[in-house]
């Protein structure tokens, strides 16, 4: 067993993740955890431990509400947790005792974060440590700032902290039993949310390299590598599509009433939220279906590498579209910045979108028969919708809802469960996790072509 483990960085992480799922959910079981009396179910436990470490942030019970103070610091750890890497936090403690970390942990780390070979493990893990206590506190400040007009000393205070940590780590839980729909024109309010989220998102390399090497000069700006320029570039286009696409679509819903300037942020917040994390300024349901299904495409794309998002990743969907744009063109290979991407690239690309989309669909498949069962009903097809919005939100690691969480069977939490635990790995990491180690071939068969379209 410790040899397969050993020979299996992949197959650690996903015990250290498990684990920490199991030590979260038997916390949040004891009775100081909530205020309910008695405790909470072991499946909600569960649950809820699972969308915390896997910073997620679909709920099953309302945590303002369901939570003691001391089950919402239980929450906010597993969330800061789950969100830094069960290796960084891990290798943390063991420099702490004053040893060495073995190869094993360093082949996770540079996995995990897609660092350099040559990067040395002590100060890539100072960087991210101050990376994110550093924007977390400054998150935390303006925000304290800000609820401190409404709110108690000590509530303003844990509420910031919360959600500052919440936000970078693109959780989307809140203490708020309606998210931030009560702050939908608040600009200090969803801005900082807003900006913690895009941080936690485009990831931890990223951030160390604009740290290193930004500077007004061009020259400065040609040394970011093609990940950086991509990363940088692939967000922000996305967040300005997204945004201008979720005012149009619901110019005559939920932006009646509203001010440009209130449609504005609410569209942007929105957008952010939709890719990362799973805070919400207003009612999802209620949305327009074209709406929702453009929620469901941000959710699939996801945050950066090495970040505290999930979904397919926005490199993958890049890669694929300058890969078809370069067809279109009748280019061999797709190049973006002067670069040719790799080959090796496409290929990954290719293959994490169309495994992500196996697991998908399986995943609502089953929760359609959990939930609604083998037998024709005209009244459930509008909760096709709800279930598949509610899977692809799973896998996505966002923690958006139509409100059916909460009225899940244990079956469909499981499913769930399982969806967002696959999330945050990713399913190509599950996959050679759990795969045996084989010898690579020293033979290949014949070439042939086929007809494609």
């Amino acid at each position: 067993m410790r040899k397969s483990l050993s020979q299996s960085p992949t197959r650690i992480l996903i015990l250290g993740y498990m684990l920490l799922i199991l030590l979260g959910s038997l916390l949040l079981m004891l009775p100081r955890a909530t205020r309910i009396q008695g405790h909470l179910p072991f499946i909600d436990a569960l649950f809820t431990s699972a969308s915390a470490v896997c910073v997620t942030g679909l709920t099953v019970v309302d945590t303002a509400g369901t939570f003691s103070f001391f089950g919402q610091i239980i929450l906010v750890l597993l969330i800061q947790t789950g969100g830094l890497g069960i290796m960084v936090v891990s290798t943390v403690f063991i420099l702490s005792l004053g040893k060495k970390v073995g190869l094993t942990g360093k082949t996770i780390m540079r996995d995990t974060y897609s660092f350099e070979e040559g990067r040395e493990i002590f100060s890539l893990l100072k960087e991210i440590l101050l990376f994110t206590l550093s924007i977390e506190f400054i998150g935390a400040l303006v925000l304290f700032l800000r609820f401190r007009t409404t709110q108690s000393i000590s509530e303003a205070a844990f509420n910031a902290v919360f959600h500052a940590i919440s936000a970078f780590c693109n959780a989307g839980f809140s203490l708020f039993t309606n998210s931030f729909m009560n702050y939908y024109n608040d600009w200090i309010v969803s801005l900082t949310i807003c900006f913690l989220i895009i941080l936690g998102g485009i990831g931890f390399i990223v951030l160390s390299e604009v740290k290193t090497k930004i500077s007004f000069s061009k020259k400065s700006r040609a040394f970011f590598s093609l990940h950086t320029k991509l990363v940088l570039s692939s967000t922000l286009l996305l967040l300005i599509f997204s945004t201008c696409f979720f005012i149009f679509l619901e110019w005559h819903n939920f932006a009646v009433g509203m001010t440009l300037p209130e449609k504005c942020l609410a569209g942007f917040f929105q957008a952010v939220n939709a890719r990362t994390s799973g805070f919400n300024s207003l009612p999802i349901e209620n949305l327009t279906n074209g709406t929702l299904f453009m929620i469901i495409l941000l959710m699939f794309i996801g945050a950066a590498p090495g970040s505290c998002g999930g979904g397919v990743k926005i490199t993958t969907f890049s890669s694929l579209v300058l890969l078809g744009y370069s067809r279109l063109k009748g280019d061999e290979y797709p190049q973006i910045f002067y670069r040719k991407i790799s080959n090796s690239s496409i290929a990954k690309a290719t293959s994490v979108v169309m495994i992500s989309l196996l697991v998908i669909i399986f995943g609502i498949i089953i929760l359609q028969q959990t939930e609604i069962g083998g037998v024709f009903d005209q009244t459930s097809r509008g909760a096709f919708l709800e279930l598949m919005f509610e899977t692809v939100s799973a896998f996505g690691t966002v923690g958006l809802s139509m409100g059916v969480t909460p009225t899940l069977s244990i079956q469909g939490k499981i499913v769930i469960t399982i969806m967002m635990f696959i999330g945050r790995l990713g399913p190509v990491a599950i996959a050679l996790g759990v795969s045996t180690q084989k010898a690579p071939k020293r033979y290949h068969y014949a070439q042939e072509n086929i007809m494609i379209g």
